[in-house]
């Protein structure tokens, strides 16, 4: 029979095992707490930051600054997705004419083109918007590169200003593309892609390109290009130069740029600003690309357009060429 009277009393090494474990719970507690505290010090930075943007944003709204030359950078790729694309360019393009104390806006290009389509939605909100605000001069400055849909879009401004040493042009259009059935055949791999209609593998890199798929992208690529053509020709009107070349896809520098009429003359910004519009005060309308949409959508909060509009307006002065 059991004596429970005659158990031993816990030794030292018991206590030691209870305490370690009491002290293991304690500073998870602690963890779990410094964790809480934290995300409630983010979250309440967050809010104030929207808060405080969105109010300065008012501050700073266009009825209430200087008379100024409004900037829009068009920089990089041109594409949806990218920091260049149709949507945020136009945005700050609209932003830009319905601002009473910009006086006029200013392009300031460095890119090298990209999609046909996200090219020609912004040079067609730009016909739109000078032909209902007449009066509010639009200029656009190539940097190191305008070329192809750059250009595309800088057709669009009364006027285009380049650097000797720029790049412009590039009126064409292409689509890459590159065909390796022989390389295929000597690795003996076999292509086994399956269509339902009879052109939907149409360019396929392992397989020849016949007479008629050449001559169907061929149209589309043709259509594409005088597309391009006719808003550099509404663009530039009489001061394109009759010459061969400006159409080919060619690119120039920029002086042959100006003699072709392709551009009207070397400028930067700032000599733009005090030579021609003479205005010494910028405000950059450029819509960046939002570096917390992803930290809000993990946090399941939509504040990126409450930031927008906050941050929609950058310094006077601040961080223009």
């Amino acid at each position: 029979m059991s004596d429970w009277g005659s158990s031993k009393p816990s030794g030292p090494k018991d206590w030691a095992v209870v305490e370690r474990f009491l002290l293991t719970e304690l500073e998870d507690r602690r963890r779990t707490n410094r964790w809480r505290f934290f995300r409630r010090v983010v979250m309440l930075l967050i809010v104030a930051m929207v808060v405080a943007n969105v109010v300065f944003g008012k501050v700073m709204s266009s009825s209430n600054l200087v008379p100024h030359i409004a900037v829009i950078n068009v920089d990089g790729m041109i594409a949806a997705g990218m920091p260049a694309n149709a949507d945020s360019i136009n945005q700050a393009l609209e932003s830009a004419f319905e601002a009473k104390e910009a006086k006029a806006v200013v392009l300031q290009i460095n890119s090298p083109g990209g999609s046909p389509v996200q090219s020609d939605l912004i040079f067609r909100e730009l016909q739109r918007l000078r032909a209902a605000t007449p009066d509010k001069p639009v200029y656009a400055v190539i940097g190191d590169m305008g070329a192809s849909g750059a250009y595309y879009i800088a057709v669009g401004a009364d006027k285009i200003f380049v650097n000797p040493a720029s790049l412009v042009g590039s009126i064409g259009v292409i689509m890459p593309n590159y065909g390796v059935p022989d390389l295929i055949k000597k690795l003996g791999i076999e292509d086994r892609t399956l269509t339902a209609g009879e052109n939907k593998n149409l360019l396929s890199p392992t397989a020849p390109v016949n007479a008629a798929e050449r001559e169907h992208v061929q149209s589309i690529l043709d259509a594409v290009h005088r597309q391009f053509i006719q808003a550099v020709k509404a663009g530039r009107g009489e001061r394109l130069v009759d010459h061969p070349k400006v159409f080919s896809g060619y690119f120039w520098d920029g002086e042959e740029a100006i003699r072709l009429g392709l551009a009207d003359g070397v400028a930067s910004l700032r000599s733009l600003a005090r030579d021609e519009i003479k205005l010494d005060e910028f405000v950059d309308y450029t819509i960046a690309p939002d570096p917390f949409e992803k930290l809000f959508r993990g946090l399941g909060v939509s504040l990126s357009s409450g930031l927008r509009q906050g941050l929609g307006l950058s310094a006077v002065n601040e961080g223009l060429r």
